[in-house]
């Protein structure tokens, strides 16, 4: 087990913020089932390199904080937090420049050493808050909430 928790934490510290898809490539499966990827995604290497893709184009110094990686048998879970400031258009969102910290709790199925399923949980609203695309804090909290 702690070779697929070394395996999983070189994933997310090395290999995705740099875009190394050759060393992806010997991780993820070619017919691996990603349920976290964006709808219309295609499966497998395919959909992370588009995804991946798609990311480093929105977001610059990207880095993963690693914060915990528990495992059993053949399923690795990884706690960690992706880094990076918005320099590119994101799901139509034009840059703001904005530094972003885009926490996750993924899991993964691992079947001869190599990704063959993940599931994802993602902080998708606190990313679009950090955008200044939904504001932050419940709706009584907000001044413009707040009759006059």
């Amino acid at each position: 087990m702690t070779d697929l928790k070394d395996l999983t934490r070189r994933t997310w510290e090395e290999m995705l913020p740099s875009a190394d898809f050759a060393a992806l490539e010997q991780v993820i499966g070619s017919d691996s089932v990603h349920h976290d990827l964006p709808p219309g995604a295609p499966q497998g290497i395919a959909g992370v390199r588009a995804t991946s893709a798609m990311l480093h184009g929105a977001f610059s110094e990207q880095r993963y904080e690693v914060h915990h990686v528990l495992g059993e048998g053949d399923t690795v879970v990884i706690h960690a937090t992706m880094h990076g400031r918005h320099t590119g258009p994101f799901l139509g969102i034009p840059p703001t420049g904005r530094e972003i910290a885009l926490r996750s709790v993924h899991i993964v199925r691992y079947e001869d050493g190599r990704e063959a399923e993940t599931w994802a949980l993602q902080d998708r609203l606190g990313l679009m808050q950090q955008l200044g695309v939904i504001p932050e804090g419940p709706p009584a909290a907000r001044p413009e909430a707040v009759p006059a």
